[in-house]
């Protein structure tokens, strides 16, 4: 794949300023060898580990190094099978740390602030308030009232500043049928629907709404404000579980199987329309949707080399992405394109990330500081009694 090409171009390079067998020098010290395994190599490993897995392999020259220096040797590797079997070698084994995030200390992009109940006041009254503290950009804010907790106003940074502006107003049509049910969906929808912000992440467990959202304000922006000359869905092909294999049909029947979730969400959205609306708006079937050229849904195996202007794209399990391919997908944004990117970093089925090393957890923290980007978490399940339980409990 492309670390491997990447890696022999870096050799490569490294090639023409030494011997890599003897070892080159590196410009930020110490030095790189490449090192081969052979049948003594091999003979250092116990009988158990058989020296035709590539883990093995690795492991072993470990342990010569370790022999034949004398000197600490450790090994690097995200793979946790290889660490825990160095660790049992004797051979002290570390993760590679390079792009991982502390998920306890994941930025959640909203704060409650303590306020005198004349800058509440201010707020509503002058359409802002200046606190003298410092906030992220377009980071959610709860202003409370010191002296009495029931009294506060929701409000957002302006940009890079420390005023607090009210959050945009709701549509009246539209979006406006997809209700927040908490304070976190309407910060979601606030930061969905500000056009300055061209990078949205939304963080939260499954039920908490973050699929739905991100589309009732991509079809709010792309139909009804005509803003965006299209929505763009895609998501990750990762199974769940055991993979499928080969299934029937053209690419829109190959699809149907992972990209049902967003065929649900778009059911439901059209549930929620008044059968007396006037026609014109979006209140439709997705089907039709695709064939007026408004929507289009598709796997992200087609984003690659494209660019995309002037699109509403959202990126849905995103937690399935590991920190290329997210950067990948954020570059493909032409002129006046919006992004948002939606996941669990719970629920990873791809064997290649986790909660802390994959590409949603990654982009939230390394565009907090950003004036264009904006992030929630939202914790609150709004699915169903029994699902909000079984994301808690299992």
């Amino acid at each position: 794949g492309r670390n491997a090409r990447e890696v022999a171009r870096t050799l490569d390079q490294l090639r023409q300023q030494g011997n890599l067998t003897t070892g080159v020098s590196l410009s930020n010290g110490g030095s790189l060898r490449v090192a081969l395994s052979d049948r003594d190599t091999l003979k250092t490993l116990p009988l158990e580990l058989s020296g035709d897995v590539a883990d093995n392999a690795i492991l072993a020259v470990g342990m010569q190094s370790k022999y034949n220096c004398q000197c600490p040797v450790v090994v690097v590797s995200k793979d946790t099978n290889l660490r825990i079997k160095a660790d049992a070698l004797g051979l002290h084994a570390e993760d590679y740390e390079t792009d991982k995030v502390d998920v306890d200390e994941l930025y959640t992009g909203t704060m409650e602030v303590l306020v005198s109940s004349e800058q509440i006041a201010e707020f509503f009254q002058a359409g802002s308030v200046t606190l003298e503290r410092e906030f992220l950009p377009n980071q959610d804010i709860t202003l409370v009232d010191s002296l009495n907790p029931s009294h506060t106003a929701l409000g957002m940074v302006e940009g890079k500043s420390s005023k607090i502006i009210p959050l945009i107003a709701l549509p009246k049509l539209g979006v406006s049928r997809i209700q927040p049910r908490n304070r976190e969906q309407r910060f979601a929808l606030n930061l969905l629907l500000q056009d300055s912000i061209k990078l949205v992440t939304l963080v939260g467990k499954a039920g908490t709404g973050k699929t739905l959202l991100a589309i009732a304000a991509g079809l709010q922006k792309v139909a009804d404000e005509k803003l965006y000359n299209r929505l763009l869905i895609s998501r990750p092909v990762v199974p769940m579980g055991k993979d499928l294999g080969y299934l029937p049909g053209d690419i829109n029947e190959k699809l149907t199987p992972w990209m049902q979730p967003l065929y649900d969400n778009f059911d439901l959205i059209f549930r929620t329309q008044d059968v007396t609306d006037k026609p014109g708006h979006w209140r439709r079937g997705h089907e039709e949707l695709i064939e007026m050229g408004i929507l289009q849904i598709e796997p992200l195996t087609y984003i690659r080399g494209r660019t995309i202007p002037q699109q509403f794209l959202i990126i849905d399990e995103a937690q399935n992405l590991t920190p290329h391919e997210v950067k990948t997908i954020i570059t493909r944004a032409g002129e006046g394109t919006k992004i948002v990117l939606t996941g669990d970093p719970d629920q990873i089925d791809n064997p290649y990330v986790d909660a802390a090393s994959n590409g949603l957890t990654y982009v939230v923290e390394r565009f907090k500081h950003e004036p264009i980007a904006g992030h929630i978490t939202l914790f609150k399940g709004e699915r169903s009694s029994l699902a909000e339980r079984a994301a808690a409990l299992l």
